[in-house]
């Protein structure tokens, strides 16, 4: 409704609205709020925790898992089922606690578009209109409300009347300078985007004032329909795409393993189905499945640190693994790299060199004209005016002024001079004060180029010129024949944190890129200030192509739009990127990144936009955020490296042995046994700390490099787990050892977990142990782990498990074989670290 109500001239919008310059009656306002609604953005509903529950089991690997138990129940195998989905079961519950803390967040940090609006309202058609405070839910199409310095703008509306008026709409366009508005007559927009009468909710008043008329509410304003855009899911992270490369890999061996088993064994064993527990005993064993469980505690646990120490709230836990993963952050200029808010440069004279004069004459103009025009507040560059010279003004008699206007595009103030004397001090855009100055030919000219110099070099310009007036001259108005006296120049204050900000996510491997609606000298020159070299700067206009996009580091003149395109773009090209945005036009490329980021004083759908909320628009945060995904990720990694490594060396092994002994190599509950005691030690990835070296870049899974991995440790184990069997087999009593299955079933199993305590211990992601520093939790875990590979056994709940004691021989060739596993190790993961980029 909002869009075609606001077309025309303003009468047509009153008549469409059945409304009048004197607003509505108490009553028609009833009956609108009845059949309009509230006035509230639409809320997104929560989900259930069934509906979080079910999410979690689309992770490939909790599926299979979940698959893998129900077959192991349908096979009778109770122990394997009841193992299996109890780790489905906990992964599922700590992911949906872990979304259900970050959604009650979220929810405590909602507010209000704001708390009241200043209405004119009547009892009936007979009384004259009140000004009246109604809460912001309550307006309705046809209210007529004023707006004044400070006031949030709660719903679309059509200005009736303006004086002065300009509004900040960066939560809107991204535009980082306040909007003059207009009541223009004709058709809204067409006096251009300087002089449109809309003024939109979400918008704040800046200066000046205005009467307006509401002509829409609730879901049909624009903001409501930034916030109600279809959230369709943006493609898998670096997350997804990572995880799930590997995971289908492994799940097509491990769906072909049982079936193979069973094969192999009917053809050369003669063995039936009483192999099956066996064969899903083998499956199991390939499967990391831990892997959910320590995937969602690395994250949970990394999420909830930030969340206490820094104020950041990870929204969807896979976001701190794609954070870790980020090399490209997009950031905008305003309110992360600079303040928002503008600090004086230089003040110049008419040839361009510094003049303290200049400077005093125009906070003397902006001191009287706050003083007199009865402004509530300076405006950006007033604050800034006086707060560079200090106390002056207050030694000269104001006499008159006239506040800034964004037609004229200047201010006057008029002070008492010497006797039966007036000085006039005219301060605003170059162009509109140097047309009223006295001037030789060319001299305007030369004075509009000095002011264009300032500017190409990213300064504000603030023209500066005076007239001496007889006392009983015309008033402001007649402000012509002015003497020129020279430019006051701005430039944005940088954000305090932001350089450091910038180094230390250089170190870190992330490169920024600034997407901004500024121009382009003005990024250039904040990004030069704060030390990161803009390179070429482009607007949005010039980039063509995804290498384009990747080469920019500033893109001026962005649209949302554009964002959006320059994200999706980087992405193409193979990067990880993260998006920091707080307006409503950073909606679309939070979206399209892979990363969303947003303050908590973003607007609302930001918010729900955004997958991490910090508790400032600071880059110093996202330092600590990229961190902990790192932390996060290198454990993950960890996990992933040792336990595929670890499993696919033992399937092999196994599955080679099955083939070749009289007997089955282990039995399933042994299997199951050594997987349970594996999986309990690694539980210690969750709470290691990766050293620096897992902190240097970004940490991304790469599918194929770290399949080669996988299979390049995973045979170097397979052939440890088969020089222990041709030890256990020939080298102690000969052939025929191999009949007795109790003292193999031990000898295997020790030798196993040992091998798996030795793979923990050199296989983690940038161990620490270089400094001489103990490896902390999961050095105990590997240490708890060889203990109980090597006292189980001979235990009661070894006999149990069809294990014996073994005589003391049995050990010396085994710890030949893993000491020599050992050393082999070490050298192909100190040739693997070395040839890695």
């Amino acid at each position: 409704m909002g869009s075609e109500t606001a077309d025309g001239t303003t009468l047509e919008v009153l008549r469409r609205l059945e409304s009048g310059p004197r607003g509505l009656t108490g009553s028609e306002a009833a009956a609108r709020l009845l059949t309009h609604g509230e006035n509230t953005l639409p809320d997104r509903r929560t989900p259930s925790w069934p509906r979080r529950c079910a999410h979690a089991l689309r992770d490939p690997f909790t599926a299979v898992l979940l698959c893998l138990g129900l077959v192991s129940a349908a096979v009778a195998s109770w122990g394997t089922a009841v193992v299996i989905l109890a780790l489905v079961a906990v992964s599922c519950v700590l992911r949906a606690s872990g979304e259900h803390r970050a959604d009650r967040s979220m929810a405590a940090l909602r507010e209000l578009v704001a708390g009241t609006a200043t209405v004119l309202r009547r009892d009936t058609d007979r009384e004259p209109p009140r000004p009246r405070e109604v809460p912001v839910p309550e307006l309705v199409p046809g209210d007529v409300l004023r707006l004044g310095p400070g006031d949030l703008v709660p719903a679309d509306v059509r200005l009736l009347r303006a004086r002065g008026l300009t509004v900040h709409q960066a939560a809107l366009t991204g535009e980082s300078a306040p909007v003059a508005k207009r009541a223009v007559e004709g058709p809204a927009g067409s006096g251009g985007d300087d002089e449109t009468p809309l003024c939109f909710q979400g918008s704040t008043v800046a200066t000046g004032s205005g009467t307006a008329v509401v002509v829409a509410t609730g879901g049909a304003t624009r903001f409501a329909a930034a916030h109600r855009q279809p959230a369709t899911p943006r493609e898998g992270g670096a997350f997804d795409r990572s995880v799930h490369g590997i995971s289908w890999v492994l799940i097509r061996f491990m769906l072909l393993t049982p079936p193979l088993v069973l094969m192999a064994n009917a053809a050369l064993r003669g063995r039936g189905l009483e192999t099956l527990p066996f064969a899903v005993a083998v499956a199991v064993g390939l499967t990391p499945e831990m892997l959910p469980v320590i995937v969602t505690t690395c994250l949970a646990r990394g999420a909830a640190l930030l969340a206490r120490t820094h104020g950041v709230i990870v929204k969807r836990l896979p976001a701190l693994h794609d954070l870790g993963a980020v090399d490209v952050l997009c950031v905008d200029k305003t309110g992360t790299l600079t303040q928002d808010r503008p600090v004086l440069a230089r003040a110049l004279d008419a040839a361009g060199r510094d003049d303290p004069e200049v400077l005093r004459w125009a906070a003397v103009g902006a001191w009287w004209t706050l003083q007199l025009a009865e402004l509530p507040a300076p405006d950006a560059l007033d604050e800034a005016l006086l707060a560079a010279a200090g106390p002056v003004g207050e030694e000269c008699d104001g006499v008159d002024a006239v506040p800034f206007d964004p037609v004229r595009r200047f201010s006057t103030a008029v002070v008492r001079g010497s006797l039966g004397r007036h000085t006039v001090v005219v301060t605003g855009a170059a162009e509109a004060v140097v047309e009223r100055c006295a001037a030789q030919p060319g001299e305007r000219e030369r004075l509009l180029a000095l002011a264009a110099r300032e500017a190409d070099a990213g300064l504000r310009v603030l023209a500066v010129a005076t007239a001496d007036r007889p006392a009983g001259a015309p008033g402001p108005p007649g402000t012509r024949g002015l003497t020129f006296r020279g430019l006051v120049t701005f430039r944005d204050a940088l954000a305090p944190t932001a350089a450091e900000a910038l180094r230390g996510l250089a170190d870190r491997g992330v490169t920024v890129k600034v997407l901004t609606g500024d121009h382009p000298a003005t990024a250039a020159r904040a990004c030069r200030e704060l030390g990161l070299d803009p390179g070429e700067i482009r607007t949005a206009a010039q980039l063509q192509g995804p290498e384009a996009a990747g080469e920019a580091t500033v893109v001026a003149r962005c649209t949302p739009q554009d964002k959006a395109r320059v994200v999706a773009a980087l992405r193409a090209a193979g990067h990880t990127v993260g998006f920091l945005g707080d307006g409503v036009n950073d909606v679309a490329a939070l979206r399209a990144a892979d990363v969303g980021l947003a303050p908590r004083s973003a607007v609302g759908v930001a918010r729900e936009s955004a997958d991490v909320v910090l508790a400032e628009k600071d880059l110093t945060a996202i330092g600590h955020a990229i961190t902990a995904g790192r932390h996060a990720s290198g454990n993950i990694a960890s996990y992933l490296r040792v336990t595929l490594s670890s499993n696919l060396g033992n399937v092999v092994a196994m599955l080679a042995a099955g083939l070749l002994l009289p007997f089955l190599p282990m039995l399933p509950a042994q299997v199951l046994a050594q997987n349970l005691c594996f999986d309990a030690a690694q539980l210690a990835f969750a709470h290691d700390r990766p050293g620096a070296a897992a902190l240097r870049g970004p940490a991304v899974l790469r599918p194929r490099s770290f399949l080669r991995f996988v299979t390049g440790f995973g045979l170097l184990n397979a052939v440890a787990d088969l020089a222990t069997f041709a030890v256990l087999a020939f080298a102690l009593d000969g052939p025929d050892a191999v009949d007795d299955e109790a003292v193999f079933h031990s000898a295997w199993f020790t030798e196993n977990l040992l091998t798996q305590a030795l793979v923990m211990l050199l296989l983690r992601t940038g161990r620490r142990d270089e400094g001489g520093r103990a490896p902390g939790p999961v050095g105990l875990a590997a240490a708890g782990l060889a203990a109980v590979g090597l006292l189980l056994p001979p235990s009661p709940l070894g006999t149990a498990l069809g294990m014996t004691a073994l005589p003391a021989a049995y050990y010396l060739l085994p710890a030949v074989v893993l000491g020599l596993y050992a050393l082999a190790l070490t050298a192909a993961r100190a040739w693997q670290v070395r040839r890695q980029p």
